[in-house]
């Protein structure tokens, strides 16, 4: 069967598709070529030209339009089966039908990628900062847990000699804009321009999947989850509008959400991000020496391992037969995007934290 001859109409689209794809393969070959004219350029506007369209919107619109897109997939495979079931589709149409849906992936996947996804590909914010020599050892990791420690322990306290409690979501969106303000003053690459960060429509539902946040590449909003625990939210924030940023990778997303956090003067900020990466750190030193691990979190003091308790406790009260194979989609997703250690990418910011204090002393 000729393609011609069947879909004459659409052949020159799928010439360009395929011709636009093949282009951004070779543009994203060169990671400097990337970070230059691409993260630098072309997506720091047109990410401030996307807040701006849709940031006034006092919902998310993405989640709206992946509801719509969600609707029309099911409704298509529900009448595709009936028709396949009642023998009512012949061959021919078989075969356009699967044309179209290859065609219609081939436009997402061209459209995700000038969007945002070519941010895969850059340089980032390793190469910003100048941080070299990420890979460490047993030491390295015990050493930035003790300091993780000391840090998680001593805001608490300050949130507590504060006597701070959590703002409307509202707020702690602004709160999180001015965190972002201020990292600019010592790092003018992080300028963020135009709010556009969302509570999620499908917190309940991310709760049982396993997602706290997320950013939507498509209309350049940030959700976060606020369904889950408070003392959590802060740092979920910034690591989205890391994400709004360009900066794809979540290990990076993860260290530039500490930046803005840390260098803001919001204590609640503070805490939820040194707890954040607390548990990825001490995570990490389990996997090496599961009694140091056990050791550090005795020396918490109580307040935190009381939030401990409450992060377990909302985990194990939200379980799923889903979130396993949830977690798997979204694991091969990061493998196929430049990060091969698949979900525990995310674990991998403490390689960048620890060349981070080597180089400038502090956390």
């Amino acid at each position: 069967m000729s393609v011609k001859k069947y879909f004459p109409k659409k052949k020159y689209l799928w010439i360009i598709a395929f011709l636009v794809i093949i282009l951004i393969k070779i543009f994203s070959s060169d990671s400097d070529r990337v970070e230059a004219l691409y993260s630098s350029k072309f997506y720091f506007h047109f990410s401030i030209f996307l807040r701006f369209v849709f940031g006034w919107i006092p919902f998310s619109f993405g989640d709206i339009l992946y509801f719509l897109a969600g609707c029309w997939l099911l409704w298509k495979t529900i009448k595709n089966i009936r028709l396949l079931f009642k023998k009512k589709i012949p061959g021919k149409a078989a075969l356009k039908k699967l044309a179209d849906l290859f065609l219609l992936m081939a436009v997402i996947y061209i459209i995700f990628n000038i969007f945002w996804g070519i941010n895969y590909d850059r340089k980032g914010i390793a190469y910003q900062l100048d941080l070299k020599h990420l890979n460490y050892d047993t030491s390295d990791l015990k050493m930035l847990q003790k300091l993780l420690l000391d840090k998680v322990n001593a805001s608490k306290i300050a949130v507590l000699r504060n006597h701070e409690s959590y703002p409307s979501k509202k707020e702690l969106i602004r709160r999180a804009q001015k965190s972002y303000a201020e990292a600019q003053k010592i790092y003018p690459f992080l300028e963020y321009k135009n709010l556009s960060v969302k509570s999620s429509l499908y917190g309940t539902v991310g709760d049982y999947l396993g997602f706290t946040g997320y950013y939507n590449p498509f209309t350049g909003e940030a959700q976060i989850n606020t369904t889950v625990p408070l003392f959590l939210q802060p740092y979920i924030a910034t690591h989205e509008m890391a994400h709004q940023l360009g900066y794809a990778k979540e290990n990076e997303a993860n260290f530039v959400g500490y930046l803005a956090a840390v260098n803001s003067h919001d204590t609640l900020f503070h805490y939820s991000t040194y707890f954040d990466l607390f548990i990825y750190a001490n995570r990490e030193v389990f996997y090496f020496d599961s009694l140091s691990s056990h050791l550090a979190l005795q020396q918490l003091i109580p307040e935190v391992k009381d939030d401990i308790r409450e992060l377990r406790k909302f985990n194990a009260e939200h379980q799923s037969l889903l979130e396993p194979a949830i977690t798997w989609m979204y694991g091969n997703y990061l493998k196929l995007n430049k990060q091969p250690q698949g979900m525990h990418t995310y674990n991998a910011v403490v390689g960048m934290l620890i060349a981070y204090y080597k180089k400038y002393g502090k956390i």
